[in-house]
């Protein structure tokens, strides 16, 4: 019945427009009760919430010559109730249509591994390039775009899996390397304490048998005894210092 008397109710998400013989007024209706001539007045109310539009998978060629799917998701609200009616026929339509073309061309203009690794630079540049025509002419505005999927050809899922692998066989032989460079680092430092003083020498001999004893589980008998092996190195040391000149022979 109010509606018959030209009462019409603006919710608080909504803005309305109105029209009067075809021309719209000037300013829009905010949210409440409202009053229009119901014989020459008619409002359009306009959704002012932020829309989350899905963009279908566009299939593109990368700048690095790589066959890509890529879906993505436009976050966009009207900022201008008059513009997005008068200036645009199906405002939703158009982003739609506008977010696809932009998508393909961020594509193009992106390698694959940007695309991959570097998600918050392609968001940023797709959405400076939906937001350009639409904000100014259409009232618009664009305040968000996410990529949300990335679909690789089989063949380039198997390189990338071999590369990786590569990478990692690469990183494990490197590791590998700088470890036994380490080991001979510190058995030389060893070898040259052991070398120093001979008892540190035969203190490593009695450990190793200690140890193979342990873990074989049985008892090893030294064939030469550890005294005399001592006794030959200290002849071995004491013998330039013993040894006498030879006299040279007179003619």
């Amino acid at each position: 019945m109010a509606g018959v008397f030209g009462f019409k109710i603006v919710t608080q998400f909504e803005r309305g427009v109105v029209f009067r013989w075809g021309r719209v007024l000037p300013g829009v209706r905010e949210p409440g009760l409202t009053w229009v001539n119901p014989f020459a007045d008619r409002i359009r109310k306009v959704n002012m919430q932020i829309v989350a539009a899905a963009v279908p998978a566009q299939e593109a060629i990368t700048r690095d010559n790589v066959t890509l799917k890529v879906d993505a998701v436009v976050y966009y609200r009207v900022v201008d109730p008059v513009k997005a009616i008068i200036n645009v026929q199906n405002y939703a339509y158009a982003v739609s249509q506008v977010a696809q073309t932009s998508l393909r061309s961020v594509i193009g203009q992106s390698d694959m591994d940007q695309l991959l690794s570097e998600r918050d630079k392609v968001n940023a540049h797709l959405k400076d390039v939906i937001d350009a025509p639409t904000e100014q002419p259409w009232g618009i505005r664009v305040e968000r775009v996410e990529v949300k999927d990335v679909s690789l050809p089989e063949s380039m899922k198997r390189s990338m899996s071999r590369q990786a692998e590569a990478e990692r066989e690469r990183r494990a032989r490197v590791i590998s390397a700088d470890g036994e460079y380490q080991a001979s680092k510190k058995l030389a430092q060893a070898a040259a304490v052991m070398a120093a003083d001979p008892a540190a020498l035969q203190l490593r001999l009695l450990q190793t048998v200690v140890e193979v004893a342990a873990e074989k589980n049985s008892t090893l008998v030294m064939p030469i005894p550890v005294e005399l092996l001592r006794f030959f190195d200290r002849t071995a040391q004491n013998a330039p210092l013993n040894a006498t000149p030879k006299t040279p022979a007179t003619a």
